[in-house]
């Protein structure tokens, strides 16, 4: 500790350790393993980039959030420690020089997404590498009771195992005791290596307002106008809900500017920069900002739209007042926004038939074979993220197991021309190039390439393909990138009833789906809880406060629990229904489901209903006021009927 003290001071310029990160770092000095739950900007990160430093070895980080890994290594190198990544960012020639980095023992941290570790090649290289700590960030991500479920997750113990790591260091801002105890069961820590520093932070005003939908813009513009500006976040659900209003506070005079996954890379970057340089900036968000944002002095954060679980409340709320200084966490308690919230977590739920129909094509393979998930998800009518589900549970049952992922097709962008590439090539090299050339597809700007059709036809194996346009790049004569990702997988052994297996995964993917609905609930139970909320959400966290907090809307409303308005009633118009039903049976492609038939009423896209265009029919959505049970019990029975 004493090490670890010095390089606290000399390596990351700080003079101590904030609560919690003595007693992990000492649980991992002693080679033992350690989960840590400390609040967002509750210094997490330090508690493996310092232990790194002293170790003989490298130090793995698995994290989910390219962002946050690009943020990290840029501060480690400002640093001088070598820390790299690798992620599909990346290009060929990046992650090449990232590996002979790993192999010559360069790095002291390496930081790679969970998908990586199903890549045959990195986990060859990673069993020749001593791997001092293995460290996942996210750790709440592994346990299906956590309110940000990942399938990958679930395999990363037995990954820490095959590289041999020395130790194991288990991260999050957000589990609640049952998701702790799951995450101690999977990575295998013991009880007493859990450090949880609490999650109650007294700078923090939490305020809660029932309002109405119409109510909610002026009553925002009131706040933000009635109080001293500062850096300010506000969250909503929807894409289209963050850019409206954001244009109605810049009506209003206010600095807001929207931000959502639906934008450009380089317009998110834009409002990520603004704001991080700003002193009175508002974004309105969804929750794709906020992962990894490191300002200290946001005074206020705003819930335009209820948030969809306690999980995403606390962390959100988190990025207030990390300087310490008092700042307002305003939650609008809108209870017509549940119905948008339970749709999100319904329309993840595959139908049966199409779990069944997916199982059967699984199934129809023996030994080892080659998918596109994206093709699987459109042909079933499953998300892509479930689906990767799904295999991890049928390879965690003991039916499958996933090989390393390639990519089917290239696409290259010549930076000189095909001509100058060929004359610096003679004989043989000269004409297999010449023959790769001739096998591209040309476009406008790139060029595109299947690599078994190409093998095939210049009788050579596809990896020389790859080989050589890997070289062109290396040689700055073309810029190449992969596309067409297709996941290998082995049959390990076929199930003894598909009927039996089907049954086990709806099961399972319904438990999920209630889960998510449960979460839901909690939100509006905290909204309008008869104590003080900020002690209910610690206890939700494990934590409890010896005191009611005082600042909290029950604590400042003299002991007055939040009295909600009623949502607007969301009742069936049978004309709509019939004219559905009518414009639904006409699709013979879709599949026809009570499930398939309510996600078409509720607006909630899937992939059949993107692929049929179904999605920009005139009546999609038109009952996106109704709660999906109402209408998925409706649709039950005009299902049935059809049936018979």
């Amino acid at each position: 500790m004493e090490r670890a003290k010095q390089l606290l001071t000399e390596k990351f310029g700080f003079d101590q350790f904030l609560p919690g990160q003595t007693e992990v770092i000492q649980h991992l000095l002693a080679k033992r393993s350690a989960l840590a739950i400390f609040p967002t900007g509750g210094g997490k990160s330090l508690c493996y980039q310092l232990p790194a430093l002293t170790f003989d070895g490298v130090t793995v980080v698995i994290s989910p959030l390219i962002a946050l890994m690009k943020d990290q290594i840029d501060f480690l190198k400002s640093r001088g420690i070598p820390a790299e990544r690798l992620d599909s960012t990346l290009s060929t020639e990046e992650s090449r020089s990232v590996m002979s980095a790993l192999s010559s023992g360069e790095l002291r941290l390496l930081y790679a997404a969970p998908e990586r570790f199903s890549n045959e090649r990195f986990l060859h290289a990673m069993k020749r590498t001593k791997v001092s700590m293995f460290a996942v960030d996210e750790a709440h991500c592994i346990s299906e009771w956590g309110h940000n479920f990942r399938p990958d997750y679930l395999k990363l113990a037995r990954s820490a195992k095959e590289c041999g790591a020395e130790r194991l260091f288990a991260l999050t801002a957000t589990a609640t005791p049952k998701v702790a105890k799951d995450i101690c069961a999977g990575f295998g820590i013991s009880g007493e290596c859990v450090v949880r520093t609490g999650f109650y932070r007294k700078n923090l005003k939490v305020l809660t307002t029932s309002i109405t939908a119409d109510g909610r813009d002026r009553a925002l513009v009131e706040r933000l106008n009635g109080l001293p500006k500062g850096p300010t976040i506000v969250y909503v659900t929807l894409q289209k809900t963050a850019e409206q209003v954001a244009d109605n506070l810049a009506s209003a005079g206010l600095p807001a500017r929207a931000y959502h996954a639906g934008m450009k890379d380089e317009h998110r970057t834009e409002v990520q920069e603004w704001f991080m340089g700003s002193d009175q900036g508002i974004v309105v968000a969804t929750i794709a900002f906020g992962m990894g944002i490191d300002k200290s002095n946001i005074r206020y954060i705003y819930h335009y739209n209820l948030p969809k679980s306690l999980e995403n409340f606390s962390q959100e709320i988190g990025r207030a007042g990390r300087d310490g200084e008092n700042s307002i966490c305003q939650m609008f308690v809108c209870l017509d926004d549940v119905c948008t919230l339970e749709n999100f977590a319904y329309g993840d739920t595959p139908s049966r038939n199409a779990i069944r129909g997916l199982v059967g094509e699984i199934f129809s393979f023996s030994g080892q074979f080659d998918v596109s998930l994206y093709e699987l998800s459109r042909r079933h009518d499953i998300r892509h993220l479930v689906i990767r589900t799904l295999c991890v549970k049928m390879e965690l049952y003991g039916y499958l197991q996933e090989l390393t992922p390639f990519y089917s097709r290239y696409k290259f962008q010549p930076l000189v021309s095909s001509s100058e590439i060929l004359s610096r090539f003679e004989g043989e090299r000269r004409q297999f190039l010449t023959s790769v050339f001739n096998k591209t597809k040309k476009a406008k700007i790139w060029c595109h390439i299947n690599l078994d059709e190409a093998a095939a036809a210049i009788d050579c194996s596809r990896d020389r393909i790859v080989r050589a346009l890997d070289y062109l790049e290396a040689q700055g004569l073309l810029k190449v990138q992969p596309e067409g990702v297709r996941n290998r997988f082995v049959v390990l052994k076929q199930p003894d009833d598909l009927d039996q297996l089907t049954d086990a995964l709806f099961q399972n993917a319904l438990e999920l789906e209630k889960r998510e609905v449960e979460r839901i609930g909690q939100v509006i139970d905290l909204a309008s809880y008869d104590g003080c909320q900020v002690a209910h959400l610690a206890a939700h966290f494990g934590e409890i406060l010896p005191r009611y907090c005082g600042h909290c809307a029950w604590c400042l409303n003299g002991h007055q629990p939040t009295s909600l308005l009623p949502a607007k009633p969301g009742a069936i118009d049978e004309g709509l229904w019939k004219q559905l039903l009518d414009a639904w049976h006409g699709q013979d492609e879709l599949i026809d489901d009570a499930r398939s038939i309510a996600r078409f009423a509720c607006g909630i896209t899937s992939p059949r209903l993107t692929q049929t265009k179904m999605s920009r029919h005139p009546l999609f959505g038109c009952l996106a006021h109704v709660r999906f049970d109402e209408i998925h019990k409706r649709a039950q029975t005009v299902a049935q009927d059809s049936k018979r």
